[in-house]
């Protein structure tokens, strides 16, 4: 029996069973903005044919325009959370995989996760937000990697599990974590290069991970801190380390949204005009990715600075999935 997809060498062939076909969406084709219809080739069949490249990762669904009801492959069972209350299928093409340290460990040291509650009065409307702290198995003082969209780093990217395994793989420095709640409908203010967001970093993130963990000292070890981020998160992240560059030194950022609305954004021109401080930026984005053309820009930009900077490109696109699998280099690059 056929199962979706069908790869020979790298063009990708979809099939539909039925008197009739939805429409395909995807990472490659812009999702719901351009729903791709399948040819029939024979009667009860459909397909569509398109090349990806052999690393690249794809989300798909299939979707009928007029009624916007999305409807499940029955050719294929593999299925991810697309984070806006919905799923995806999905596939890897041959030289892709997802990375090997998603598996929870069955030995070995782990770290543990606690869940608080902080006034948020510097954020948003919200009296309270939740910050999940990732502990690490050592005594001893280190450093502290702020998350953005910390729940989903968590869950869909399995942020802490990956932390653990490369903790006792040696590929990285044990490390605490500050996964922070985003404002839901406010994200876009809250990471849109917003100053009261520093704010509550430093008033309420920095005191109670201090309070809990055994960090150590930026005052002794300035930029010891690390930031990480994606789209949104991946612009607040170096609006972050550029803004407060003797506390987080190292940023991550994943597909950052380095322009919108066709505009260049205040962390593009701070690199352009300002002076250049002494910070590890690290930045990735999938090729199929919306914001691949904006991530160039700022890669290149940074590069003509002479900023410290790592820039890498993979065969993802915008999701979680993609960053999850790009996060582990950035980790061992900056934390290794």
């Amino acid at each position: 029996m056929i199962r979706n997809p069908t790869i020979h060498n790298n063009t990708v062939t979809i099939t539909w069973h039925g008197e009739h076909a939805p429409h395909f969406i995807s990472d490659r084709h812009g999702w719901e903005e351009q729903p791709q219809p399948l040819q029939q080739v024979e009667p009860g069949t459909w397909t569509i044919s398109f090349e990806l490249p052999a690393n690249a990762y794809l989300e798909y669904a299939f979707y009928d325009p007029e009624t916007r009801k999305r409807y499940a492959d029955p050719l294929n069972k593999r299925r991810v959370y697309n984070g806006v209350g919905g799923y995806n299928h999905f596939f890897y093409m041959p030289a892709a995989h997802p990375t090997p340290f998603i598996q929870p460990m069955r030995t070995g040291l782990r770290g543990k996760l606690s869940r608080h509650s902080v006034s948020a009065q510097w954020v948003t409307t919200s009296k309270t937000r939740s910050i999940w702290l990732y502990h690490p198995p050592v005594d001893e003082a280190v450093p502290l990697l702020v998350v953005y969209d910390g729940p989903d780093y968590l869950r869909r990217g399995k942020l802490a599990v990956i932390v653990d395994n490369l903790i006792t793989a040696k590929h990285i420095q044990p490390l605490a974590i500050a996964f922070l709640q985003n404002g839901r409908a406010a994200r876009t203010v809250e990471y849109g290069q917003a100053e009261p967001t520093l704010v509550f970093l430093l008033r309420q993130v920095l005191p109670l991970a201090k309070r809990e963990m055994n960090l150590i000292d930026v005052e002794k070890q300035p930029g010891a801190y690390g930031v990480m981020g994606a789209s949104m998160g991946g612009l607040m992240a170096i609006f972050t380390t550029l803004r407060l560059p003797h506390i987080f030194g190292r940023a991550i950022s994943q597909a950052g949204a380095f322009e919108l609305w066709g505009q260049e954004t205040t962390v593009m021109q701070m690199v352009r005009y300002c002076p250049k401080p002494d910070v590890h930026l690290w930045l990735d984005c999938g090729e199929m990715d919306f914001l691949i053309e904006s991530n160039r820009k700022m890669a290149a930009l940074l590069t003509e600075r002479v900023y410290k900077v790592t820039y890498r490109e993979n065969g993802g696109a915008h999701n979680f999935t993609t960053w999850r699998n790009a996060c582990v280099e950035a980790l061992e690059t900056l934390f290794g």
